[in-house]
């Protein structure tokens, strides 16, 4: 079958995409179904397996990609039949174990990622546990892979783990990305207040167009000020984050009393400065957040199924995927970079 591979680890990893015809077939096993891929979308994990996960023996050559949408191919034993022929769009967090504590997620360790620990989407075709996927039914297969995983991460972040209510005000770093604009996506739905933050004017300008209520540029300085102006001094009340490094100093600096900072990676460095002080006494949280559990996964969907969009930013053929892979290394896009296989 035909696959976009990672053939080595190392940076700049669009140099080491390669686009094969002759990848082996896939035969579901037990309880799992083989997808014929209509698209598939990046995120920044994609890079993360191309420059050699930290802590993981990763092989070469594989396929990344942990956003895919497709029609139901093949299906292993134990599998309902009705499977077949089916639209569905994938979860790629499978459960090893059940959570420690109840009514907690499942953590990293007690998680297995498809297009990390195994093969991924960006291929021809991708295999999958039967109880990972949802139907979905007419759904452009495009916009439906550009959903699935930024959206289901930032649901998780705000509704799951910061708890978010209507009308709250909202702070989300890094506008551009998949998952800030999914958490936008999400707020807006809530009719949240939102302050975007971006190194560049334009994409400021891009969700000034979607309906941000304010925007702050960063320039590599302390923006908290220009957060508290905005709020009436007051801050806000959830920082949706996954850039970590410098920008966790404001972050906290911008957070009303009560407030929660939630993050889901650190793409700038994972030990910021920060200020212990201002977190007890302003009574702050700073939570965790990873992927999610199908049934936030059927939440989220919900909302797709209504008519929540994702962001697009562009779409590539699948003979183009280095192409695909340069521009989310360039981190030039707006929104979410799609690869089509049909």
């Amino acid at each position: 079958m035909k696959a976009a591979v990672i053939a080595r680890e190392g940076v700049p990893v669009a140099n080491n995409v390669e686009v094969v015809n002759n990848w082996v077939d896939l035969s579901p096993r037990a309880g799992e179904v083989v997808v014929k891929t209509e698209a598939s979308a990046l995120n920044h994990l994609d890079l993360w397996v191309g420059i050699g996960m930290p802590g993981l023996d990763l092989e070469y050559p594989r396929i990344s990609g942990s956003d895919g949408c497709g029609i139901v191919a093949a299906i292993g034993d134990g599998v309902d039949e009705s499977w077949l022929g089916k639209r569905v769009l994938l979860n790629a967090a499978v459960r090893q174990s059940a959570p420690i504590l109840p009514g907690n997620s499942a953590t990293p360790k007690d998680i297995r990622m498809i297009g990390e620990h195994d093969h991924g989407t960006n291929a021809e075709y991708f295999s999958t546990p039967v109880q990972n996927i949802l139907d979905v039914g007419d759904a452009d297969p495009v916009e439906a892979a550009a959903f699935g995983l930024a959206h289901l991460t930032s649901w998780r972040m705000l509704i799951t783990r910061a708890k978010l209510q209507a009308g709250q005000t909202v702070l989300i770093t890094g506008i551009g990305g998949g998952a800030a604009l999914a958490a936008f996506n999400i707020c807006k739905h809530f009719g949240c207040k939102t302050i975007v933050t971006s190194r560049h004017q334009w994409k400021l300008d891009k969700a000034a167009e979607l309906g941000a209520d304010a925007t702050v540029l960063d320039k590599g300085e302390d923006w908290s000020r220009e957060v508290r102006a905005l709020t009436g001094k007051r801050g806000v009340d959830v920082c949706v984050d996954s850039v970590g490094g410098p920008l966790h100093f404001p972050i906290i600096k911008s957070l009303a009393r009560g407030g929660t900072l939630v993050t889901c990676g650190c793409t700038a460095g994972a030990s910021p400065k920060t200020d212990l002080s201002r977190i007890f006494w302003n009574q702050l949280n700073i939570v965790g957040s990873t992927m999610g559990t199908m049934d936030e996964f059927r939440s989220v969907i919900s909302l797709f199924k209504r008519g929540m969009k994702p962001v697009v930013d562009s779409v590539h053929d699948a003979v183009e995927a280095q192409n695909a892979f340069a521009r989310l290394e360039s981190g030039d896009q707006f929104g979410k970079i799609v690869i089509r296989w049909n």
